[in-house]
Formats: C-alpha cells, structure tokens, sequence
C-alpha cells in the first residue's frame, strides 16, 4: 500500500488586531513546521483561521446551539487537520474569550490524538506561565497531543537584533521540530471523525440535560 505522504495543518490565530502579533507567531510556527516536514518528503496543506473573521458566527453557535455554514466549514478544517497550531493574546493572564469559545463550540472528543503547538502573546514576559497554566491544562482536557514546548511572544521579542530574538526562533524552530515529528506518523487523515456528533449531553431519550 502507497505510503499517504500529504498532511494537513490548521491554524488558528485568536489575535484581534490587524496586523496582529498573534497571527505573526502563529505564521512563524506554521512556517517552520512546513519547512521540517517538506524536507522529510510530505505535500503539506496549511488552513490558517482568525477567530475574529468568526466571533459572531461563534457567538450565534454558543445562544442557539448550531453553527453557521462559514463556522462549520472552520470546525470541520481544524477537527480533521493531521496537525494544529493555536495562539491566543493574553487578556486578564490568560486566554481571550473568543478562543475559549471556539473551542467550546467544537465536541469535546473531535481533538483526540490531535498534535498541538500551543502559543500565546502579551506585552511582557511575566504571562509566559500562561502555556503551562492555561492553555495547556484546556488541550489536555480535549485528549490532544501537546507538543512540550510552547511558544511565548513578548513584545521585546519582536525587536530587530538581540538575544531575544534568537531566543524566539530558537523556541519557535523546537516546537516545529516537535509538531513535525508527530505529524509525520499522524493517522488522523485516514480516520472518520465527526466533529459534530452528539455527546454524553443528550440523553438516549433525545432530550437535551443543560447544565
């Protein structure tokens, strides 16, 4: 049998601005693992997703339960992907509220298995802790594979020259090391997941149990 040699990355970027330092570090990642993995032979795909082109679709999802077509076709890219890379800014020490509730709104076992980079950025170094506090406890609770190393962005890191900079390349280059070693062996684009499928919430009778 023919070994499957294409893989697919989502990205999803919950920066608000335009242009945005979240989506910088998210292209950066996305880049570095495409490189790694194009050397090992594979025909990568990446779909990148700024929430804020969504927050009302998953606003209206959260209120009525249903997403909309352009939500759906997001959920389905990202649920389905061999690989995911997510940023958030920190807002009030630790993620913004639009990426909780995007992923609120995606079935708690559509990320099983899924290899993950997780990354965030802030003004200072002092939210750093926000990947070991925040964002990598939510990732674990939906049973993905969290790459060891996070990717963090002061505004410092950003600057022109400096050990700084290097620092950033030098964590953003492991973490793509460690998404592409996953990636590579990731069977998730041969299995049949539905993102959409009901979970333990709805009893077999049908009728909804709303905590």
């Amino acid at each position: 049998m023919t070994e499957n040699r294409a893989r697919r990355i989502a990205v999803v970027s919950a920066g608000l601005s335009k242009p945005s330092s979240t989506r910088m570090l998210a292209d950066r990642i996305a880049d570095s693992t495409v490189a790694r993995l194009e050397e090992q032979g594979f025909d990568v795909t990446v779909d990148t997703f700024e929430l804020r082109d969504t927050a009302q679709d998953v606003t209206n999802n959260m209120l009525t339960g249903f997403p909309s077509p352009k939500l759906e076709d997001v959920i389905e890219k990202v649920t389905t992907a061999d690989g995911l890379i997510v940023v958030t800014p920190v807002f009030t020490t630790s993620y913004n509220g639009l990426f909780k509730s995007f992923f609120d709104v995606i079935d708690n076992q559509a990320l099983v298995d899924m290899p993950v980079v997780i990354g965030a950025t802030a003004g200072t170094a002092r939210h750093s802790l926000v990947l070991d506090y925040a964002l990598r406890p939510l990732f674990t609770y939906l049973h993905s594979v969290v790459t060891p190393t996070g990717v963090f962005a002061a505004s410092a890191d950003w600057g022109d020259s400096g050990d700084k900079v290097k620092t950033l390349h030098d964590r953003v280059e492991r973490a793509a090391g460690e998404l592409s070693a996953l990636v590579a062996v990731s069977t998730r684009s041969t299995e049949v997941r539905d993102p959409f499928a009901l979970d333990a919430s709805f009893s077999p009778t049908g009728a909804y149990v709303i905590d």
